[in-house]
């Protein structure tokens, strides 16, 4: 999926990373404006790949309020998929609208334990004394 969405170097961003690019714009709002589970509640969008044949988006969420928040907006966005997945067709001009597959973004939780590892070897390094 992922080189399906990477940019050509001849022509810029692919067909497919467009499009992928719009559902993330248009599923934001959607979820932000029209999504009224109160179990979704403070998510990003953070990243959407789309097949080659646009079946199938994987779509990437993360949650300022926890891993716990996050995992019950999944479930909720996981039960609306199918009117989420309407209510994109109505916005795009595509023949086929993905099935929509909400995914956990893992990488901030990433982001922050590879800081923490550094900041712990820095912490290290600096009671060991320097050899000359």
């Amino acid at each position: 999926w992922l080189a399906l969405c990477e940019p050509d170097p001849m022509h810029g961003f692919t067909r497919t990373r467009r499009i992928a690019d719009q559902i993330q714009k248009d599923l934001s709002e959607l979820i932000r404006l029209e999504l009224k589970d109160p179990r979704v509640n403070m998510i990003t969008v953070t990243e959407v790949d789309v097949s080659g044949d646009n079946s199938h988006a994987k779509v990437y969420v993360s949650s300022l309020l926890g891993r716990d928040s996050l995992l019950q907006s999944l479930e909720a966005l996981r039960e609306g998929a199918y009117l989420l997945r309407q209510k994109l067709g109505r916005r795009l001009h595509l023949r086929t609208i993905p099935q929509l597959h909400f995914m956990e973004d893992l990488s901030l939780d990433r982001a922050q334990e590879i800081s923490s590892l550094i900041d712990q070897a820095v912490a290290s390094d600096a009671t060991h004394p320097k050899d000359s």
